[in-house]
């Protein structure tokens, strides 16, 4: 038996890219083993992956835990958000999934929104605006484009309700995944039928939500996971959710998270319902909500222009006039899904370092924007915010999340918050307590806090303004810029 304080709990994080395991005491939240395994995405305009390869990857990774993870006392998945898993009668993908980052529905989510009404009723009744990235409009692509594949779905889950089914036997999810699906009513905490016979779904294909606390299941013997039979299973929950746990927030703490998307967010105890689309209104893993906004161009968008410039991603030196939207991915958040990159300002003493600066400082802009619109009017504007993700180790991009924001900025230690996030709920099944408490309990928001300055509205001010003036350009589709 391994030497813990308290019973062993793991921590799942099934990510785009790969899935991770952690093995955590939690009386301590000590990590114990790790695991990790990568599973393979389709290149192109579409964004597909094999769910058995999330299952082999899972097996893989609790494999490298050994023993600690057959001691376990209970598990949770965190998962991708918004991904369309089908399953036939056997339980076996129909197709592979479609995964968030595939755009191909936008035309489908365009027609949603108008069909029932516009952005407002969708906002009122889901919390959020579909876009591409929703649930709901890649079932609405799928229907369209393989009717056949459709016919032949007698299950429709999320990326970790797979996980978790693959475990229990029986189909489950959480109110934190299922808010981004597009057919969860937010205002009711149920799935919406009006908008699921509008797209042809029957609710009798979809997973019990599963409440805060509560158990999903218990691990069955008819598999090959290093789990006890009986083992409690958690709801677990999308990503973000997941990740919001890990940190142990409190509302009206803000968190910026620097990947190859950017995410801002905050655990909020109202229900939000922005009928302009930039934030989602998405539910949290305990009961309450967490508003949040992405973006599409972040760390890989930035050192794409570094690699441009032939310049390590440290190299910035202080602007001057120069502004640089790094749009290169079209955009959500501002919405211009149409955009690319636009340089302003370039001057014959502009420096390559200046350039690169223009960039981290383009797409910080973008996320403190949306930051705005997730927080609550009475959060405290000077609560330190919490740093996370690939980029938050970078120096540049502290820097840069310090000067523009104003704000003291904590760089959490703790790294896979997702899979501690997951392995704090599975705590909370154990002890009866709130997984966020358990997460502060364990100390994972500890990290070093960098002082405020004084925020540089006048950076702020003129890429606001250069985004303004060239909005018109911004919007127009690739096609329209070559003439056609």
């Amino acid at each position: 038996m391994s030497a813990a304080e308290g019973p062993l709990v793991v921590g799942v994080d099934t990510s785009t890219q790969s899935t991770k395991a952690l093995v955590v005491d939690a009386a301590t939240g000590e990590v114990v083993a790790s695991g990790q395994a990568p599973h393979t995405v389709t290149s192109g305009t579409g964004r597909e992956s094999d769910p058995r390869q999330w299952w082999d990857a899972l097996c893989e990774a609790l494999r490298q835990c050994g023993e600690p993870a057959h001691e376990a006392a209970a598990v949770s998945i965190g998962g991708q958000q918004h991904g369309l898993v089908t399953l036939d009668d056997r339980g076996e993908p129909v197709r592979p999934a479609l995964l968030w980052n595939d755009v191909r529905s936008a035309p489908q989510a365009r027609r949603l929104v108008e069909e029932l009404g516009g952005a407002k009723v969708w906002a009122d009744r889901t919390g959020s605006v579909p876009a591409a990235s929703f649930t709901v409009t890649k079932w609405a692509w799928l229907a369209e484009h393989e009717p056949a594949a459709v016919r032949a779905t007698r299950a429709v889950r999320l990326p970790h309700d797979y996980l978790t089914e693959r475990l229990t036997g029986q189909g489950t999810t959480d109110r934190g995944d299922a808010s981004g699906t597009g057919w969860w009513a937010s205002g009711s905490e149920a799935y919406d039928e009006e908008i699921l016979a509008r797209v042809g779904l029957d609710p009798a294909l979809l997973p019990r939500v599963v409440g805060p606390g509560e158990v999903a299941g218990t691990v069955r013997d008819s598999h090959d996971l290093p789990f006890s039979k009986g083992t409690l299973v958690a709801a677990g929950t999308g990503d973000n959710a997941a990740a919001a746990l890990g940190l142990g927030l409190h509302p009206g703490t803000p968190v910026m998270s620097l990947g190859t998307s950017g995410t801002v967010y905050a655990v909020s105890r109202r229900r939000p319902a922005d009928p302009t689309g930039t934030v989602a209104g998405f539910a949290d893993a305990r009961g309450d909500w967490l508003p949040l906004a992405c973006t599409l161009n972040c760390t890989l968008a930035v050192d794409r222009v570094a690699a441009l410039l032939g310049l390590d991603r440290e190299a910035v030196e202080p602007g001057t006039g120069v502004t640089l939207l790094p749009y290169l991915d079209g955009e959500r958040t501002p919405d211009l899904p149409n955009a690319s990159g636009l340089l302003h300002g370039l001057r014959h003493d502009t420096t390559a370092g200046q350039l690169l600066q223009a960039a981290y400082d383009g797409a910080v802009h973008a996320l403190l924007g949306a930051l705005d619109r997730v927080l609550d009017k009475d959060a405290d504007p000077s609560a330190p915010l919490l740093l996370i993700g690939g980029g938050a180790r970078g120096t540049a991009w502290q820097q840069t999340v310090r000067r523009l924001s104003g704000r003291p900025v904590r760089i959490p230690e703790a790294k896979e918050l997702v899979a501690l996030g997951a392995a704090a709920q599975a705590a909370g099944l154990l002890t009866g307590e709130d997984p966020a408490a358990v997460a502060r309990r364990w100390d994972t928001a500890r990290g070093p806090v960098l002082d405020a300055v004084r925020r540089d509205e006048e950076t702020l001010a003129r890429i606001s303004g250069v985004l303004s003036d060239a909005a018109p350009l911004l919007e127009r589709s690739p096609e329209s810029r070559q003439g056609r």
